[in-house]
């Protein structure tokens, strides 16, 4: 019975209580979390690629 009962609640609060975005809002978040995880990817790949070159010219001298 108690899982009914959670069930029913549940569906109650997604369906009265939950504020769900509308399509043009959900496009413009989705449009902004692309772009900053471009944003975030390229200055990841510009860190990696710098070290990759500072750690073949400390090796270069080694070697």
């Amino acid at each position: 019975m108690k899982l009914k009962i959670y069930f029913e609640e549940v569906y109650k609060e997604l369906v009265q209580k939950v504020s769900w975005p509308s399509w043009s809002e959900l496009q413009s978040s989705a449009i902004v979390v692309m772009i900053a995880s471009a944003i975030i990817a390229s200055v990841i790949f510009a860190m990696d690629f710098g070290f990759k070159n500072m750690m073949d010219i400390i090796y270069s001298m080694f070697y």
